[in-house]
């Protein structure tokens, strides 16, 4: 089930979806218990796609992929008239999931991050939502998968009563962690990247002209310069630079595809 029409952007597709109708094929997979794998992309997990072919096959398997950033959602303009008037940014996406699940009382999963960022994001979603369940909670040990690991995993998450994972690992590691465990587990996986460290408070967002503007990356770039400036200041111009080849039809970009086997090992 997708959200919508997938479309080609740079050989990776992107759904042309709301957030209405993300949240709903999220919610819907829960209560039919059905996997479900939801990434939201914005220029850097587009060109992980593009600089990877095995990852951007993994990408097009996914049942929905969201345009998180501005540029995605002008791409999708841009190259196929998807007339979107807003993006669907993970963190927020994030929080509309969430809410749907309070409300109707199914128990969500945390995979990821550190015990620090969990300790305050627990608390942090506990005060928004009071009604929401929290299953189970599991950081990240920053490491390959270990023989027999990823099956136990599986179990943890089905024995806590889950109906939702939420995947905070970081792109590209929380895609391919997603990717191989959709096929262990009878629920929804959403890879939601920096939204652990959003709602735990640990980033901050930038003001809404910046995010409207598409210079999300500016903001962020200016917090974490000796992390994110090869993500930016390379990648960037890259994109654009693609996506000028294939609206002029200079580049094809054929999209490889979808991946169907599980990868030997990855970060769990």
């Amino acid at each position: 089930m997708t959200t919508g029409t997938k479309r080609n952007v740079l050989g990776v597709l992107v759904d042309a979806t709301d957030y209405a109708r993300a949240t709903e094929a999220v919610v819907a997979a829960a209560h039919d218990r059905r996997p479900l794998a939801l990434t939201a992309l914005a220029v850097h997990g587009v060109m992980t796609g593009v600089l990877d072919p095995a990852h951007n096959a993994r990408l097009n398997s996914f049942d929905v992929v969201t345009p998180d950033g501005q540029p995605v959602r002008w791409a999708l303009n841009l190259l196929h008239g998807a007339g979107l008037t807003d993006r669907v940014y993970g963190p927020e996406l994030t929080l509309r999931v969430l809410a749907r699940f309070a409300d109707e009382g199914l128990p969500v999963y945390l995979y990821g991050s550190t015990e620090e960022t969990l300790s305050r994001l627990i608390p942090a979603l506990e005060r928004k939502f009071p009604a929401l369940k929290i299953a189970g909670v599991e950081p990240s040990k920053f490491r390959s998968l270990e023989p027999g690991e990823d099956a136990d995993i599986a179990d943890r998450i089905k024995a806590s009563g889950a109906r939702l994972v939420l995947v905070g690992l970081g792109c590209p590691r929380q895609e391919v962690f997603a990717y191989a465990m959709r096929p262990l587990l009878d629920m929804p996986l959403m890879a939601v990247g920096a939204a652990f460290d959003y709602h735990a408070g640990l980033l901050r967002n930038p003001p809404p002209w910046m995010q409207r503007a598409g210079l999300e990356w500016f903001w962020r770039l200016g917090l974490e310069p000796k992390r994110l400036w090869r993500r930016y200041l390379i990648l960037n111009p890259a994109y654009l630079a693609r996506l000028a080849a294939q609206k002029t039809g200079l580049w094809k970009a054929t999209p490889p595809p979808p991946a169907t086997e599980r990868p030997a090992t990855f970060d769990v």
